[in-house]
């Protein structure tokens, strides 16, 4: 029964983008807090800079889950850790989604959370010499691994509002920030919006991509970026 605001900010201090819910009435893993869901809750309170948004810091976990409960997906998505890489990969695409929690089906257990990022993690470091298969060597742009059209973007005088409303319409998880000339001078990604929960500042997302981000701790080293010319290798 924990206040929304302060699971997120569990999430923050702990540098988490997600976390398995549990249920202690049933005593089993409910589901997944992540920062969409952080995204969700401001949309759906939110209405102007003139109204405060109490009701977030009074919402319950609980209270989040039964609003999706309409929603066709169940509320854990999960693996067991015997289960092949293949097929957790195969569950990830086919659910559309990014965390997939790992659960000892015999204790309830959660005991690891397996995410895009570990994947090619664990992908670049054990598919090395011999073991690399020959499509590591073509271009991104040959194997089309990403999206090459139809791109979702944002101005840096687009409102905040309006950026986490693509984030969810558009079910990505960055934003490329362009200029007037159509050239990327930032990234506004879905973990910058839990500098709002950090700081307490989402009562007004009517400010513009720009200004949110100088929120932004200084961590960021700048946008990363890559051609359609180089290899999944480089890549």
């Amino acid at each position: 029964n924990r206040s929304s605001d302060l699971a997120f900010m569990a999430l923050i201090q702990n540098s988490m983008r997600a976390a398995p819910v549990w249920d202690s009435r049933t005593q089993q893993f409910v589901g997944m807090l992540t920062v969409t869901d952080f995204i969700n809750i401001l949309r759906y309170y939110y209405r102007s800079p003139l109204v405060h948004m109490d009701e977030l810091e009074e919402h319950r976990i609980e209270t989040w889950r039964d609003l999706k409960a309409a929603e066709p997906r169940p509320y854990l998505i999960s693996i067991d850790p015997m289960e092949s890489l293949h097929k957790a990969v195969r569950k990830l695409i086919q659910n559309q989604v990014h965390r997939l929690p790992v659960v000892d089906k015999e204790t309830g257990n959660a005991l690891y959370i397996l995410t895009h990022k570990r994947l090619l993690h664990f992908l670049h470091e054990n598919f090395r010499g011999e073991n690399q298969p020959e499509i590591v060597d073509q271009s991104i742009g040959h194997l089309r691994v990403g999206t090459f059209s139809n791109i979702a973007f944002v101005l840096e005088t687009t409102l905040l509002i309006s950026a986490l409303n693509v984030f969810v319409e558009r079910r990505v998880s960055a934003l490329p920030i362009v200029d007037s000339t159509g050239k990327v001078v930032d990234i506004y990604a879905k973990f910058d919006v839990m500098n709002l929960a950090a700081e307490k500042t989402y009562n007004n997302l009517d400010i513009s991509v720009k200004r949110a981000l100088e929120h932004r701790g200084q961590w960021y080293k700048g946008v990363c970026t890559c051609l359609a010319t180089e290899t999944l290798r480089t890549v």
